[in-house]
């Protein structure tokens, strides 16, 4: 569509030309091929012209000789043909297969290697006769079909011209013996060639760039197309959002259901709390299973009464590990020594109320080493008893 074509301004990403490879997009010369193809096959023929003259020669003389034998006996006339067959299948086949590695060659050398089979696949939409119609009349289709018709003309003007130049020559193969008119054959076949190899290459020379600039036109891509590629590739932010939020929802239910198995919970009374547990069999040091503030901190504080879990409000110790404390491990070396005395506190409080009578010990004053507690500028707090 003509206004589609107008929006694709932006040039295509990495990603679009990396898929358009995967589909087997990729500019390729026609014309460089060609080139490629007779270049190499008069290459050859030039450098094995005396051999070649001198095969042909053999193989006329040996097809056109003729005895009562070969007369009386169609048999020997069906050998001699196969025998002909296989000499120049010798010949041919190794010629055609260089003229068509070296091809081959210059498609990579000019759209690289890309090797897919997705362009082997069924398409039926191909069959669709107004589709095909419209691919018609497409820029492409019309630049290249002009293109072929320039050097098709190209190509009949120079061999025209070149024939009528050398038409007293050609005339005169008829007087000649038959090696000297092979020889004089492939010297004027050689000129001819070779004004046409000169045009063909001008016309590779424009035709490299020129497929490669329609390909990255055809590639080139709307803002909303670009839009959406980063979306792909980046992820739609909404859905990130969503996805967070979910994995930080599933975060706190998991720290939660953790505050049962805790000994401590330590709390800032309004906005820190830090869960704590200690297995001196398994653990080196005390470990966070959950933290939180605001309105996930009293989900802590109660799940921690709910379990019978002691609650200690230390503020600036609920300060000290909601900082430098991450769930799941273990606490800072600093903060050992406060935790081993609000750890000891609670194993006596357990003591006490195993044993059926009141704890007489207070709650410890804790102190945080400088530096841990966020609050430590308003001066050095202790937890009230």
């Amino acid at each position: 569509m003509a206004d589609d074509a107008q929006d694709r301004r932006l040039p295509a990403s990495a990603r679009k030309l990396r898929k358009a490879r995967q589909d087997g997009q990729v500019a390729r010369s026609r014309d460089l091929a060609h080139l490629a193809a007779m270049g190499t096959g008069l290459a050859l023929l030039i450098a094995f012209a005396p051999r070649l003259t001198d095969w042909m020669r053999r193989l006329l003389e040996n097809g056109l000789r003729f005895d009562h034998k070969a007369v009386d006996n169609t048999g020997t006339m069906l050998e001699r043909l196969a025998s002909s067959g296989i000499d120049m299948l010798f010949v041919v086949l190794p010629l055609g297969t260089s003229v068509a590695v070296v091809a081959a060659g210059s498609a990579v050398l000019s759209g690289g290697w890309n090797w897919t089979t997705k362009p082997l696949h069924p398409n039926f939409s191909k069959f669709n006769p107004i589709t095909g119609l419209g691919h018609l009349f497409k820029v492409d289709q019309l630049t290249n079909t002009l293109k072929v018709c320039l050097l098709a003309l190209l190509l009949g003007a120079i061999g025209a011209m070149y024939f009528q130049a050398q038409l007293p020559e050609f005339a005169s193969l008829i007087s000649m013996p038959l090696p000297t008119a092979l020889a004089e054959t492939g010297s004027l076949l050689q000129g001819g060639m070779v004004l046409m190899l000169i045009a063909m290459a001008l016309f590779a020379l424009v035709d490299v760039p020129l497929q490669r600039f329609m390909l990255m036109r055809n590639l080139r891509m709307t803002f909303d197309e670009a839009k959406q590629e980063h979306k792909d590739s980046e992820g739609n932010p909404l859905v990130k959002g969503k996805i967070k939020a979910k994995m930080r929802e599933l975060a706190r239910r998991k720290m939660i259901a953790a505050v049962p198995s805790a000994d401590l919970v330590v709390m800032n009374p309004t906005h820190y709390a830090v869960a704590l547990k200690y297995d001196e069999a398994t653990m080196a040091a005390p470990r966070v299973v959950a933290k939180g503030t605001d309105l996930l901190a009293f989900r802590i504080r109660d799940a921690a009464k709910a379990a019978d879990v002691p609650v200690l409000e230390a503020p600036p110790l609920a300060r000290a590990l909601y900082r430098h404390a991450e769930v799941d491990q273990e606490i800072p070396a600093a903060l050992f020594g406060a935790v081993a005395q609000v750890l000891a506190w609670v194993y006596q409080l357990r003591a006490a109320l195993a044993a059926g009578r009141p704890l007489n010990a207070p709650a410890p004053a804790i102190v945080v080493p400088p530096g841990f507690d966020p609050a430590e500028g308003r001066g050095t707090r202790r937890a009230e008893p």
